[in-house]
């Protein structure tokens, strides 16, 4: 563990150690699917493999990935496939920010590296993963969706080598659309939650559709209270879209080139994109599922 929580640069045993812990935490877990082929295959990319067979969610146990750019929805869409089916949800940012709000060593080390700007580091990363991982087990969680990692491809071939992830959705939006919904978030000052003031009104020109999103609007009593993240700033925002492209291409590649990759283009808001979401999933017909998570 102690060599989880260091922040080398790029040790072989931290990797290994890292490979070792991980593969502890999912063995109790995925040990038949390590053991035993998959049951389905998938010769062409899953975006293109409409005959995959259906099951209840109940005996689906998916291990799946969610890919997007900052602002997207990847926490929207995950957490409410989550309900759908019943598994966690694992976003590695929220893992970050409860270590942050806890009194242990490794918040301490976590505060420095945020304070001072700076990449959360792989080892560390995977760290948290597995401590989630370890705890979910004695309340007999099975399967997950991952959100926000992996991130690099390093980050990509540790986790291929202790767990099978059976499908990686990508979703897509275009930038300007991106850049409106993030420079629109806001923070309640006094309850915490998230809302978005940007209506998304995008006509269709140069062969893109139009678009429309919805503001999600505060209560009244939080209208008064909201607060703008001091890094939602054009500039930022747009070298932050810069930077996670560059670095997401390999990540992308790296599924793509296993067939695992779906790249899912939203339409519009979650009153267009779910359904359509479910649909390519082949999770559209549990209509009373989907109203529960509704």
């Amino acid at each position: 563990m102690a060599a989880l929580i260091r922040n080398s640069k790029s040790s072989a045993v931290s990797s290994l150690s890292s490979i070792s812990l991980l593969r502890r935490c999912f063995s109790s877990a995925v040990s038949s699917e390590l053991s035993s082929p998959p049951t389905t295959t998938t010769p062409l990319p899953f975006a293109l493999n409409h005959n995959l067979p259906r099951k209840d969610p109940k005996d689906r146990n998916v291990q799946w990935v969610f890919l997007g750019c900052p602002g997207v929805g990847k926490g929207t869409y995950a957490s409410r496939l989550c309900n759908l089916l019943g598994i966690p949800h694992i976003a590695t940012g929220d893992l970050v920010r409860e270590e942050l709000a806890s009194s242990t060593p490794l918040s301490r080390q976590l505060s420095e590296i945020v304070n001072q700007g700076k990449l959360v580091s792989d080892e560390i990363i995977i760290n948290l993963l597995s401590k989630r991982l370890q705890a979910g087990e004695p309340k007999g969680e099975s399967g997950f969706i991952l959100d926000g990692f992996p991130r690099t491809i390093r980050q990509a071939e540790i986790l291929e080598e202790v767990i099978d992830i059976d499908l990686v959705v990508n979703l897509k939006l275009r930038e300007d659309v991106l850049l409106e919904k993030c420079l629109g978030r806001r923070i309640c000052g006094q309850c915490g939650k998230n809302f978005n003031l940007a209506s998304i009104n995008v006509k269709g020109e140069n062969g893109n559709p139009g678009m429309s999103m919805a503001p999600l609007l505060p209560p009244t009593q939080c209208m008064t209270k909201l607060i703008t993240r001091a890094d939602d700033t054009e500039a930022v925002v747009k070298e932050r879209l810069r930077v996670y492209n560059e670095k997401s291409q390999p990540v992308e590649e790296f599924y793509r080139s296993r067939g695992k990759l779906l790249e899912f283009d939203l339409p519009g808001g979650i009153p267009e994109s779910w359904p359509k979401l479910l649909q390519v999933l082949n999770l559209d017909d549990f209509e009373e599922k989907l109203s529960a998570a509704a």
